[in-house]
């Protein structure tokens, strides 16, 4: 389409390739595709002979299936994963009829009506119906902050030797005139996406340090603040040298909150109530290389004089 070569034309060269399985695609909300690409969704099905009969000219092997709004519409309220399955049976079938293997499947929502529950259970159907299906797009929106939840959701279902694709932008940046959501539409923030997948031993290969300062950026250019939570707070301080000052101020604002990055510069200034500086034990064996906490067969701190549940 016009909107998708406009784009590509704004694009950065991607080091991964997206999948390029022709796909049978509709949108399950008729109303949204009418406000979006001016056509209906009996208009989207008719093209889906064309779009088979082009892999066939190409001899291609393998393909896709897919739904947008897959879960439930602004216009016409929510809808069953049983109708998002028959969708998709009717998708398959029409492969089936002319011997291309069906490999991957596609599920969008731009109303942001996707929840955990109902992602796991179309992952789920999807790859109990057919096994052979290792490729899982999401296209989720974050209008009502569950996009990682429900990506996390289709994490639990998939196996090693799938593959799920999963879009999200800087600081959930992103916007949808034709939902009724506007700017709160958004997508899920990759920075905040990562940093989940990180946390899950996924290794990533991204900087979280360096995705944050894109966030930065980008929060200058569009004279705002952006939507995502780990350009904010920064990503959880796992090591001795990103452990927070313990007697630091008091920090309030997003801006103080920065210090994970910038420094106590951040929060210089900042309201000390306490009439003396803090300190702890626990932090004390950090700070000497320890762990905080013994396990539980362990003298710290269950074993100490002044803890009072000793044992």
């Amino acid at each position: 389409s016009r909107g998708v070569e406009r784009a590509k034309a704004y694009s950065p060269p991607l080091t991964i390739e997206r999948d390029a399985f022709p796909r049978l695609n509709v949108h399950m909300c008729d109303v949204f595709v009418r406000r979006n690409t001016n056509r209906t969704q009996m208009q989207e099905m008719e093209r889906w002979p064309q779009v088979i009969a082009q892999a066939q000219e190409l001899n291609i092997k393998e393909a896709g299936i897919g739904t947008n709004a897959s879960w439930g519409s602004n216009f016409l309220g929510e809808f069953p994963v049983d109708n998002l399955m028959k969708m998709l049976e009717r998708q398959h079938s029409m492969w089936d009829e002319v011997g291309i293997d069906v490999r991957s499947a596609s599920m969008g929502d731009p109303m942001s009506h996707c929840t955990p529950a109902k992602v796991e259970e179309s992952v789920y159907r999807v790859k109990e119906t057919w096994p052979e299906i290792n490729h899982i797009r999401l296209h989720l929106h974050n209008g009502r902050n569950m996009a990682i939840a429900s990506a996390y959701a289709a994490m639990r279902v998939l196996g090693p030797d799938d593959t799920l694709e999963i879009d999200g932008t800087i600081g959930g940046f992103g916007g949808c005139p034709y939902c009724g959501n506007g700017r709160a539409t958004g997508m899920a923030p990759t920075e905040d996406l990562l940093h989940m997948m990180d946390d899950m031993g996924i290794p990533t290969g991204v900087d979280i340090d360096k995705l944050v300062e894109c966030v930065w950026a980008a929060e200058k250019i569009m004279g705002r603040e952006l939507y995502g939570h780990v350009s904010k707070a920064g990503p959880r301080p796992k090591t001795l040298d990103r452990l927070y000052d313990i007697d630091m101020p008091f920090v309030e604002t997003t801006e103080q909150a920065k210090h994970f990055k910038v420094g106590p510069g951040a929060y210089e200034g900042g309201i000390y109530p306490y009439s003396e500086p803090i300190t702890s034990p626990y932090r004390d064996r950090v700070d000497a290389g320890g762990p905080a906490y013994d396990d539980a067969n362990g003298d710290f701190p269950w074993k100490q004089d002044w803890f009072p549940a000793k044992g």
